[in-house]
């Protein structure tokens, strides 16, 4: 059974190969000559990435430009504990050797990356950023809630727009591989998409005399992301082991009494490391911490796998 990661690592090497074309503090275009090229020498995507890569350059830009933000996040749900979402400057792939193992953590970052596309898609959408895309089309004259009738206005954001192409791109690597990692991250993708969508709320504005809104105005608008992250958090706290079934198409718990994941559930094959240990093979050592003073990644030891919360902050300021 292969549990070698497959199409994020490749997928997170465009988005720092697009990011590594900017010039000074402006953004970069690219012409489709230039997006062509870029997008044919990036090592290790399938042919469907390359197509849409080199059909969408505006797109990718935008991904580029929010990658900052699902990495910010990720850093600040694990900010307190052994493993806080550390990036490996050094590493095309940005996350280093975690990706190499099927862990929850590798299931959270698979997630989030893939939330993290549609809520920066779908953002781009409705600020009239790309070209391809706007508000939600289908929000259009009147519904209901439970509070009564009212009339689709403003903007709706296209969430469904970004939902298609983020599976389009992000999940080809995967379907084209089909082995168990494949469908480990095809599942904890889709994980992330859901989360984004079904965290949308309905914003509605009254109209009538004194403010008795007895007309309103609504659209349906993206959470922001944070709530996505807080949700994320909350399915890999509660991420299911899993090992997959007889036929090799799917996933059965790894403890038989435990119920089967749902499509919102992160699941993972294999047990986490041991983060407070070094991994000789990598160098890398215990924790890692963001210091935005010197704009990299540093390195800080926990010793004491039984430190407090207090404790390993007082640590990090040594």
């Amino acid at each position: 059974m292969n549990l070698l990661p497959s199409g994020k690592c490749f997928y997170l090497s465009v988005v720092i190969c697009w990011l590594g074309s900017r010039v000074g503090g402006s953004l970069w275009y690219m012409g489709t000559l230039g997006s062509q090229v870029m997008c044919d020498n990036i090592p290790g995507l399938v042919n469907k990435q390359r197509q849409l890569c080199r059909q969408h350059p505006n797109i990718m830009q935008a991904i580029g430009a929010g990658i900052k933000d699902w990495i910010g996040e990720c850093q600040h749900q694990f900010q307190n504990h052994r493993w806080n979402c550390n990036t490996i400057e050094r590493d095309h792939n940005v996350f280093g050797r975690l990706l190499l193992r099927s862990s929850r953590e590798a299931a959270f970052v698979y997630a989030i990356s893939s939330a993290g596309v549609v809520h920066t898609l779908t953002r781009a959408c409705s600020q009239g950023e790309l070209q391809s895309c706007s508000c939600d089309p289908t929000k259009k004259g009147s519904s209901r809630d439970a509070k009564g009738a009212f009339d689709w206005g403003g903007c709706s954001d296209h969430v469904e727009h970004a939902m298609r192409f983020s599976q389009a791109f992000v999940d080809a690597k995967e379907r084209k591989e089909r082995d168990a990692r494949a469908l480990m991250n095809l599942h904890n993708n889709r994980a992330g998409r859901k989360a984004v969508k079904r965290l949308m709320s309905l914003e509605c504005k009254c109209h009538g005399v004194s403010g008795s809104c007895s007309v309103r105005t609504c659209w349906l608008a993206l959470a922001d992301f944070r709530r996505t992250g807080d949700h994320l958090r909350r399915r890999y706290n509660g991420a299911v082991q899993v090992v997959m079934n007889q036929y090799g198409t799917g996933f059965t718990t790894a403890q038989r009494h435990l119920k089967r994941p749902s499509k919102n559930d992160l699941v993972y094959f294999e047990d986490s490391p041991d983060y407070c240990i070094r991994d000789q093979e990598s160098g890398e050592a215990g924790v890692f911490r963001f210091t935005p003073q010197l704009s990299m990644f540093k390195a800080v030891i926990y010793t004491d796998i039984g430190q407090t919360d207090k404790q390993a902050k007082r640590l990090t300021r040594l």
